[in-house]
């Protein structure tokens, strides 16, 4: 399968020769960031992880601290982000957003909502490991009501596979009934039913619930609930649709009015290159009806913007 990503494995790579090039970049009076955002970016997550090994054995020095030491601001974030394992990355994303001040209910909601079952499998164990701690639990004890219930049922990843036709229709009187047909929500019945059913199921009943109620699902989530719950609830749907599209508009919503949200653009660009940036990128265009490098060449500077561009990998204008 031909890989949707625009950040690809370097042919003829070479780990040591790169770890050359990092070292001779922040030796001495000076750093040179364009050879590292060049280098850093036109590998793959796993030969980063290889060129931190060989650095480590040629110079006796951890290559993220000398890289913390020399960068700084949005860029080192971006670079270090880049360099850490894509599991670890969800890992410390999600301890970050549990643990700071305050619980950061976007982080938990994109990726929770995003991942494949496997993934949130590797995830949870990974946490385990790193800080010795249940990432169910440590969210259970940060998020409360429906919101708490629909991210525990979606970190159990326990999703049906395949498409239960005769299930179609009644999914969609169900989600009807428990919404728009009653006074006051039932969000129990859509945190269990959007939270279990197969994505390939779920947009047959997006499908059967917009001929019978008249109204796309997001409309209704919309009417019909609010806060965390509604974004997350919004989240799963979306990402039943088109994980890509989810995505974009994640993407144009971290850049449109004043100020960017540099967090979740550093986040997505850095966990999407490899997967599917390329479709990201189509979706954008579709939906905004302008380029995704446009934007972030209008929204960002520096050494930032030109590695946030290497990684989006080209304009479609």
């Amino acid at each position: 399968m031909a890989s949707k990503g625009t950040v690809k494995a370097a042919a003829n790579f070479k780990a040591s020769a790169d770890a050359e090039v990092l070292h001779k970049a922040m030796k001495g009076i000076g750093t040179d960031e364009d050879a590292i955002l060049q280098l850093v970016c036109a590998r793959s997550n796993a030969q980063r992880q290889e060129i931190k090994a060989t650095y480590k054995t040629l110079f006796g020095k951890d290559l993220i601290d000398d890289l913390k030491g020399e960068l700084g601001g949005k860029f080192e974030t971006l670079i270090v982000a880049l360099m850490t394992p894509p599991t670890a990355y969800d890992v410390v994303s999600l301890r970050n957003a549990i643990k700071g001040a305050g619980t950061d209910e976007k982080v938990l909601v994109e990726i929770l909502a995003s991942r494949t079952p496997q993934q949130v499998k590797d995830i949870i164990a990974a946490y385990r490991k790193e800080y010795d701690a249940d990432l169910e639990e440590d969210i259970c004890g940060d998020t409360s009501g429906h919101f708490k219930r629909l991210l525990v049922i979606l970190l159990q990843a326990n999703r049906q596979t395949g498409v239960q036709e005769g299930d179609i229709e009644n999914d969609a009187q169900v989600l009807f009934k428990a919404g728009e047909q009653k006074f006051g929500t039932d969000e129990q019945t859509f945190v269990t039913l959007l939270g279990n059913r197969s994505a390939q199921h779920l947009r047959k009943v997006f499908d059967a619930y917009m001929k019978l109620s008249g109204y796309e699902i997001e409309e209704s989530i919309k009417r019909e609930t609010s806060g965390s719950l509604k974004d997350l609830l919004l989240a799963v749907v979306k990402c039943a649709r088109s994980v890509p599209a989810y995505f974009a508009e994640t993407l144009y919503n971290a850049m449109k009015g004043a100020g960017t949200d540099d967090d979740t653009l550093i986040r997505v660009m850095v966990t999407r290159g490899e997967v599917d940036m390329l479709d990201i990128r189509a979706e954008f265009r579709k939906l905004f009806a302008r380029s995704l490098f446009s934007m972030i060449k209008g929204d960002t500077g520096g050494d930032y913007r030109k590695a946030l561009l290497l990684l989006c990998g080209g304009d479609d204008a």
